[in-house]
C-alpha cells in the first residue's frame, strides 16, 4: 500500500482539543451548520461552500486575499475575442487532484475537466446532470443556462466558453464556488462502478485540502494536498466540528476544543473582546439580509401593500438589538461597498404615516400575513426569530397582524423554493463584487423559475435593464443602468432589503496567517498554529 493510501486508510484517533491537536498540526473550525452535499455545483448553503469549494476545491480564476481583484487560479491567463462573447482561458500545467482511497488519478488537470465541471450544469443530456437531484440554483439563478452556448475544449490546456451575448463580469462569475472544476475522470470511474453519485459524497477536487470523512451532522475530517499547486498547507489536518448550538462553540472555543468558530451570538460579543485568548477577525459582509414577500399569494400581490409593510420596518432597530450594531442598515439589495450605492432607493427609514395611507389606497384592512424565519444562524441573520418579532411589533402599528413560522431547516428551503411561504427572512452573500451577483439571483425572472428568487416575482423590465448592464462594460453606464433597475426594485417592494452584516470570526490567539477574504466565508490555506 501506498504511503498515501495509508494515509487514506487510517483515519485519525486524536482527542478534539485544539492544545492537543497543535500538536498534529491540526486546526478545528467548528460551524453551526451541515453541508447539505459536497458538491457545491448543487448548493446555495454557505455551509456547503465552507465544506467543499474553499477547502477541497478550486476555480478558475480567485479573488484576492485582500480585494475583490481577480487572478489566476487553475487558469494562468484569459483572453476576450468576438467583442466580449469568447473567452479562452489558458490552464495551468500539472495540476495535481487528489487521492483517496477509491480513487488514483492517473493525470493532471486538463481541459476535460473543465468541460465536464460545466457541462453537467448545463446540459440536461449530460449523463451527470439528473444525479443527485439535478438542481443547478447558482447556475439556473443567475440566467447561464441561457448565456453559456457552448464550452468546448480547444486543446489539451485551454478551454473556451461561447456566450450567447457579452457578459462583461463572466471572469468574476467563475471565481464563484458554484464554479469549482471537479475531476472528469473520478466521474467516468464512478459512473462505470454504478455509484455515480459518489462524486457528489466523496469529493475530489484540486484545493489545498482532500476530504477524507464525514460523519453526518458531527465531523469532517481532512488532510493537507500534499502536491497542492500553490504549496502545501501549513496547517496538516483539518477538522469540521458541526455544532450548531452558537452558546456552546463560544464555551468551546474558550476551552480550547475549537481554534475558529462561526456565526456567534453577537450578545457574546463582549466576553470574547475581554478573553486574552481570543481575537476578533472582523469584516464588512457583502451580503443583505432580507424580508421577500410571495407575490403570488393574493393578500401581497399589489406592490402598495409590499411598499407599506416594507415603510413599516424600523431598520435602525433591528440593528440595534437583533445585531447588537454590527450591521448597518440597507436601503437596497446591493451593499454599499459595491456600486451602485443605491441612493435612488431611498434610505430604509420607518414611515408609519406612509405606509397607513399606502394601505388605505390599497383597500386593504385586517391584513394578516406569516412570516417564515429559518432555523439556522447565518453570518447575516444570526437572530432571525427575533427579527422577524420585531418586524411583528412593527406590523402591528399600521394594522397589521404577523404570525411567525420556524420550520425545520431543510424544509424551509424546498419549500420556499416552490412558494409555500408568504413572507420570508433570508438573505445573500454576494462573492463577486458586482451588483449583478446580487440582482440576478434575487429578483430575476429565471432565478423565479428555478425558486432562488423567493419572491416570485418577475418583472420583464427590469430583466431587460439587467441584460443591459452584463452588456456594458463602462463602469460609469453601468451604475446608470443599475439604479434605474434599483428603482424599480424600490417600487415594487417584492422585497424588502434590511441589512448588510459588520461580520467577526472569532479565533484563538494561536491561530495566525487567518483572514475572511471580500467575499466571505472561511477559507484556512495557509492557516497556522503557534
Amino acid at each position: 500500500m501506498s504511503p498515501r493510501r495509508l494515509a487514506f486508510a487510517v483515519l485519525f484517533s486524536f482527542a478534539l482539543s485544539a492544545e492537543a491537536a497543535a500538536q498534529a498540526r491540526t486546526l478545528v473550525y467548528c460551524p453551526g451548520e451541515s453541508p447539505d452535499t459536497f458538491n457545491p455545483q448543487l448548493s446555495t448553503s454557505a455551509a456547503t461552500f465552507d465544506a467543499t469549494s474553499r477547502q477541497v476545491y478550486d476555480r478558475l480564476v480567485r479573488f484576492s486575499d485582500r480585494d475583490a481583484r481577480l487572478e489566476p487560479a487553475l487558469a494562468e491567463s484569459w483572453d476576450i475575442l468576438e467583442g466580449g462573447r469568447r473567452y479562452e482561458f489558458r490552464l495551468r500545467p500539472g495540476v495535481a487532484f487528489h487521492e483517496t482511497a477509491g480513487f488514483s488519478p492517473t493525470r493532471p488537470l486538463n481541459a476535460d475537466d473543465v468541460v465536464f465541471s460545466f457541462a453537467r450544469q448545463r446540459d440536461p443530456s449530460h449523463p451527470y446532470h439528473a444525479v443527485s437531484g439535478g438542481r443547478y440554483r447558482y447556475y439556473q439563478g443567475m440566467g447561464l443556462d441561457r448565456l453559456i452556448a457552448s464550452v468546448e475544449r480547444v486543446d489539451e490546456l485551454t478551454v473556451a466558453f461561447t456566450l450567447s451575448e457579452p457578459y462583461a463580469p463572466f471572469p468574476a462569475v467563475l471565481a464563484m464556488d458554484f464554479a469549482s472544476i471537479l475531476s472528469a475522470e473520478y466521474a467516468d470511474r464512478m459512473r462505470a462502478a454504478g455509484t455515480p453519485e459518489q462524486v457528489d459524497r466523496v469529493p475530489v477536487g484540486t484545493g489545498p485540502f482532500q476530504f477524507v470523512r464525514y460523519d453526518r451532522d458531527a465531523l469532517i475530517r481532512y488532510v493537507a494536498h500534499r502536491d497542492y499547486w500553490r504549496g502545501q498547507s501549513p496547517v496538516e489536518n483539518l477538522v469540521f466540528a458541526i455544532t450548531p448550538d452558537a452558546s456552546v462553540r463560544f464555551q468551546k472555543l474558550r476551552d480550547g476544543e475549537c481554534h475558529v468558530i462561526d456565526a456567534p451570538d453577537p450578545a457574546d460579543l463582549p466576553a470574547m473582546l475581554a478573553d486574552p485568548e481570543i481575537r476578533l477577525v472582523r469584516h464588512i459582509e457583502p451580503d443583505v439580509a432580507y424580508l421577500a414577500f410571495n407575490t403570488e399569494v393574493p393578500q401581497l400581490r399589489d406592490a402598495r401593500v409590499r411598499r407599506a409593510l416594507a415603510l413599516a420596518i424600523d431598520r435602525a432597530a433591528i440593528v440595534e438589538e437583533a445585531y447588537h450594531g454590527l450591521a448597518v442598515a440597507a436601503s437596497d439589495p446591493v451593499p454599499p461597498t459595491l456600486w451602485p450605492d443605491g441612493d435612488s432607493a431611498g434610505d430604509g427609514d420607518p414611515n408609519l404615516a406612509q405606509a397607513r395611507a399606502l394601505l388605505a389606497e390599497a383597500g386593504v384592512e385586517g391584513l394578516s400575513v406569516d412570516i417564515w424565519a429559518p432555523p439556522v444562524r447565518r453570518s447575516y441573520l444570526p437572530r432571525a426569530r427575533r427579527v422577524a418579532e420585531m418586524i411583528r411589533a412593527d406590523w402591528q402599528k399600521v394594522g397589521v397582524f404577523a404570525t411567525i413560522t420556524v420550520p425545520e431547516w431543510r424544509e424551509f428551503l424546498k419549500n420556499s423554493m416552490v412558494g409555500e411561504h408568504e413572507a420570508l427572512l433570508f438573505g445573500w452573500i454576494g462573492e463577486t463584487a458586482d451588483p449583478d451577483i446580487f440582482l440576478e439571483p434575487l429578483l430575476s425572472c429565471s432565478a423565479a423559475e428555478s425558486g432562488a428568487n423567493r419572491s416570485r416575482w418577475c418583472d420583464r423590465t427590469f430583466d431587460g435593464l439587467l441584460a443591459a448592464g452584463r452588456r456594458e462594460s463602462d463602469p460609469q453606464a453601468r451604475t446608470a443602468i443599475y439604479r434605474q433597475a434599483l428603482d424599480i426594485v424600490a417600487g415594487e417592494a417584492p422585497l424588502t432589503p434590511l441589512v448588510h452584516s459588520v461580520a467577526f470570526a472569532p479565533v484563538r490567539a494561536a491561530v495566525t496567517g487567518y483572514r475572511v477574504p471580500v467575499g466571505g466565508g472561511h477559507h484556512f490555506y495557509g492557516v497556522d498554529l503557534k
